[in-house]
């Protein structure tokens, strides 16, 4: 298999950047993108530390992100399994990216920039969710945010092909592949109404 080492190799095999894709770019919120931000209840947080990259999942029954202002997102760190992963790597690094979806839409929205986490009361407290508050909440500064063509998702069918997870593997049953001894399948059958009470 050959490998490509450089980035002459690497460019020789495409061709230029189609122009639109550099111009998109903005250093900071548009109207536009804070319209489409807004929107957006799901997005992916991706972190690099010493160990290597994180890409953790986020949600939220409302905007996913509170946008401070054009250069600042905050985003609150909801309860979760406690790894941690992203977080960590934020306090060590700092470089964060977040891809924002809305479901049906077959735009991506882009943010790079750099994180830090805050546990202030009056920042922490600003999201409360029936007496609860996250922890700690990620204030991101934005470098720069565009959107992702639409044909990876044209591509995929994501939002048109249906339900594609019949006879996947179970939350449990991925841990019981690690774990022998491990009750799959109750956990399984109770993790549907267990998870609710634990969403913030």
């Amino acid at each position: 298999m050959r490998i490509l080492e450089d980035i002459a190799a690497l460019d020789a095999l495409y061709d230029a950047p189609v122009p639109a894709s550099l111009t998109k770019v903005a250093p900071a919120l548009t109207p536009l993108y804070r319209q489409w931000i807004g929107a957006a209840r799901f997005c992916i947080l991706s972190t690099v530390g010493p160990e290597g990259t994180d890409a953790s999942p986020r949600g939220d029954d409302g905007p996913v992100v509170r946008i401070a202002d054009d250069r600042t997102i905050w985003m609150p760190d909801w309860r979760g399994n406690n790894r941690l992963d992203g977080l960590r790597n934020i306090v060590r690094d700092g470089r964060a990216s977040l891809l924002f979806m809305v479901a049906g839409s077959l735009n991506v929205v882009r943010v790079n920039g750099r994180a830090v986490l805050t546990d202030d009361p009056a920042v922490t407290g600003s999201f409360e969710q029936g007496g609860k508050h996250p922890k700690v909440v990620i204030v991101l500064t934005v470098a720069e945010v565009y959107f992702q063509c639409a044909k990876a998702l044209m591509r995929s069918g994501l939002w048109t092909r249906g339900d594609d997870s019949a006879d996947l593997p179970t939350a449990g049953q991925f841990i019981k592949e690690r774990d022998a001894a491990f009750d799959a399948e109750g956990y399984d059958l109770s993790y549907p109404t267990e998870a609710p009470k634990r969403m913030w």
